[in-house]
């Protein structure tokens, strides 16, 4: 009998992973006869609306601030207004000579969005940076300090008052949301109902019913003399309105922790608050991101809706810009597309900022 004698093989490196347009394209466009009609199909479309548009915005364009050269010619698209009335949509009818005010209140304002978005600045005194910059941007926009002339918030507008209106709603109804979700599961019945009136109230009403009631119907409440600023009014109105309906973003957070933890926390003794703060409210602010994010990107958009109380924001703005000039008004396409494509950058960088968060808060559940 022979005897035989075990050899191992040899290792062998992995294959290679597939990387490239080529594989890309195999596998999402052309994989199967479903898969490769559909994508035929689309460049077939493409092709047919893309040819044309292109024509239309690129190559047939005009782009001097000649709005008779646009009349005579008429074929293509005359991007010449959006240089031509480029201040007034993104600064509305702030005063021309002091337009420096608001690009500088402006860059103030993104640069304290872009630092609460980073770990870095996650810390007690992110607060008193936000009072800042707030205050600094309403010196700046408001005047009446440091020797700048005083301008009234009737004229503010633009691309200011937009980001203004969008970011302070969104900073006073997240804790106002909070409080409301945590209230509608109360075991009181009294905060219970309050609660509860409260959000099926405001969600079973438009946001343009609330703007009206704040600009127009809330001063005849008030003692005569006393009167609050249209963009306070509206500001609260819009803060109210959203945070009905973040308060039922974050309650579908708060159901899906399991009642074991509310009772382990329990059991180490933790006050009510307590537990909110350090089991709860993480993990369920972490289930909730992408429809927290789509509350704050839909904020962000509804922000238009105030020009119909006379404060113009960005869209405002544009159709101010226009209306009062008949040699431009025939360019409305133009305008609406620059300014589809600043509420589109805001917004794509809203949405790839919450997939980083998401990812982030589950790393622990990816282990």
């Amino acid at each position: 009998m022979m005897s035989s004698s075990f050899r191992p093989i040899a290792p062998r490196p992995a294959p290679p992973a597939p990387l490239g347009l080529g594989h890309w394209m195999r596998i999402n466009l052309w994989q199967d006869r479903s898969t490769r009609f559909t994508t035929l199909l689309l460049a077939a479309l493409l092709l047919w609306i893309g040819v044309p548009l292109w024509d239309w915005a690129v190559w047939s364009a005009h782009w001097q601030t000649n709005a008779q050269a646009c009349h005579v010619s008429g074929t293509g698209a005359c991007w010449g207004v959006i240089a031509e009335k480029f201040r007034v949509i993104v600064f509305g009818r702030y005063p021309f000579e002091a337009q420096w005010r608001p690009l500088l209140a402006t860059a103030l304002l993104l640069g304290l969005l872009v630092a609460s978005c980073m770990r870095l600045f996650w810390s007690a005194s992110l607060a008193l940076l936000w009072v800042t910059v707030l205050a600094l941007f309403g010196v700046l926009m408001g005047g009446g300090w440091w020797g700048l002339a005083p301008v009234d918030t009737d004229l503010w507008g633009g691309l200011p008052l937009t980001l203004l209106l969008s970011s302070v709603s969104i900073v006073l109804a997240f804790p106002l949301a909070l409080l409301l979700a945590l209230g509608r599961r109360s075991a009181l019945p009294a905060i219970r109902s309050l609660c509860t009136v409260y959000v099926e109230l405001v969600r079973g009403v438009p946001l343009i019913s609330v703007l009206f009631m704040a600009s127009f119907m809330f001063p005849l409440f008030m003692p005569e003399g006393m009167n609050i600023d249209k963009l306070v009014r509206v500001l609260a109105g819009i803060s109210l309105f959203a945070a009905a309906y973040m308060a039922e973003v974050i309650r579908g957070g708060l159901q899906a922790i399991a009642h074991g933890q509310l009772e382990g926390a329990a059991t180490l003794g933790l006050s009510y608050w307590q537990t909110q703060r350090l089991v709860v409210l993480p993990q369920a602010l972490a289930l909730v991101v992408p429809g927290l994010m789509n509350n704050f990107i839909g904020i962000f958009k509804d922000t238009s809706l105030v020009t119909i109380v006379s404060l113009y924001e960005l869209t405002g703005a544009m159709g101010l810009a226009l209306n009062s000039d008949a040699d431009w008004r025939p360019y409305k396409i133009e305008a609406y597309l620059f300014i589809a494509l600043i509420y589109f950058g805001f917004c794509f960088a809203m949405s790839r900022y919450s997939q980083w968060v998401e990812q982030q808060v589950n790393r622990g559940r990816q282990r």
